[in-house]
């Protein structure tokens, strides 16, 4: 089953969208399997990290501006090399399993997505696929 979610973002940022995969689990009916959450953006990607303190995000934010700052040198059109950078680095999507409908996320865990390059009118997909076992 493939589920499709918009989401109008800022400028950089992540959203917590643990609920909307856990949502598409419910709504499927199917107990034991995987998820797998696909960004379809060059700019923006997917990752899972704590979801308690958001300082987190702020942090992790301020890393990926450190690590992959704009630069005079680069030379795409559209100005944004950096977004392009931070989103490879943080990947397009993540597999996660599933037992007795709930997610096998750790205790501080969340799925977020996350704007590198906004604001803009994103989407993302959460593909549930059933255990075979």
């Amino acid at each position: 089953m493939l589920y499709q979610f918009s989401l109008s973002t800022e400028r950089q940022n992540f959203y917590n969208i643990t609920s909307k995969v856990a949502e598409s689990i419910s709504q499927c009916g199917i107990t034991d399997g995987a998820v797998i959450v696909f960004c379809p953006h060059t700019t923006a990607g997917i990752t899972i990290n704590e979801n308690a303190d958001p300082d987190v995000v702020r942090d992790m934010l301020y890393g990926l501006d450190k690590a992959y700052p704009d630069r005079t040198e680069f030379r795409h059109y559209e100005g944004n090399s950096s977004a392009h950078l931070k989103a490879s680095a943080v990947g397009s999507s993540q597999y996660i399993i599933f037992e007795e409908g709930k997610l096998l996320l750790g205790t501080w865990q969340g799925i977020y997505f996350c704007e590198f390059d906004g604001p803009r009118n994103r989407k993302f997909y959460v593909k549930i696929i059933k255990s075979g076992l």
